[in-house]
């Protein structure tokens, strides 16, 4: 049996973490500290290393990193914390396995029209994915190394119950359901050209439970896809027509940075099928569907 503690558990993919690895009968126990227990982000390693003590986990998962802020605050939240995790778990915990997500965005441009693989080139092309790229990079040397059982997950665009505004398909839910309420005529988006693979947040759960639970692992990166391309734009119009708005939706100014450079991008899944026997289970328009059902996270 298997006892997991499961940072960021209030948030998008950490909610769903929760309960994917809380209803498996080989999860004994999934310990969730608050901040109040520790900041991962900004508390020391020492009380880390404590908490890993008193705990006494199999697994460390971390579903704690930044999506925006200052460059500072990227390298702390994703890469600084993987640093962090493994110091902590080499003095507490050296037998458990460490878990970390990380983002598509670490691999920046990809050829249009193919399918990137966890052992293509990594060029990251903003802050946030120099950031994520930091923390894989220091999971995976110290996976081959020997120093820690640590893993890596990039997860590509993930979208779901409970999405968040920061979003692009939880700002487009936000500014949709406000036009419903309001009686707008039209909303406002920034461009929607771009491919993107959008993968279901339970999905992305299901992996990371794999990866927990499996006995051995040979990779110590997987990709966490759906293995499709849209455009934003075909999944914008598809939550407009789940939702019942049928007004103008118009595409104004530039895109996040961490992502309005890269025009396609679409996860190989290759890897966690063979060695872990995932595949995403979710369609995108059941993630849609249940996204807008669910409501977009305050």
């Amino acid at each position: 049996m298997t006892r997991v503690l499961l940072f960021g558990a209030s948030g998008f993919i950490g909610r769903h973490t929760r309960t994917a690895l809380a209803a498996d009968t080989r999860v004994a126990e999934v310990i969730c500290p608050g901040r109040d227990a520790h900041d991962l982000v900004d508390g020391p390693v020492s009380g880390l290393a404590a908490l890993l003590r008193e705990a006494a986990p199999d697994a460390v998962v971390s579903c704690v990193g930044a999506l925006t802020g200052s460059t500072t605050r990227l390298c702390t939240a994703n890469a600084l914390v993987a640093a962090k995790l493994l110091d902590a778990a080499e003095a507490a915990a050296p037998a458990a396995r460490l878990v970390r997500l990380g983002s598509a965005g670490e691999y920046g441009v990809v050829p249009a029209g193919e399918s990137v693989a966890e052992e293509d080139p990594a060029r990251p092309l903003s802050p946030y994915g120099v950031s994520h790229l930091a923390g894989t990079r220091l999971f995976q040397l110290a996976g081959e190394s020997g120093r820690a059982d640590a893993v890596s997950l990039r997860v590509f665009n993930p979208i779901g119950p409970g999405l968040s505004g920061e979003t692009l398909l939880g700002r487009a839910a936000e500014a949709i359901r406000g036009a419903l309420g309001g009686g707008a005529a039209e909303i406002t988006l920034g461009p929607l050209s771009a491919y993107r693979d959008f993968v279901d947040v339970r999905d992305v759960a299901a992996l990371v439970k794999a990866v927990v639970l499996a006995p051995r692992l040979r990779h110590r990166v997987f990709n966490a896809g759906s293995g499709r391309a849209v455009t934003a734009r075909q999944a914008v119009g598809l939550l407009a027509a789940t939702a019942g708005y049928h007004g103008a939706i118009r595409e104004v100014g530039a895109g996040p940075s961490r992502s309005s450079a890269v025009d396609w991008i679409r996860a190989d899944t290759g890897r966690a099928r063979a060695e872990l026997g995932w595949r995403p289970a979710h369609d995108l328009p059941t993630s849609i569907m249940d996204l807008w059902r669910a409501g977009t996270a305050s």
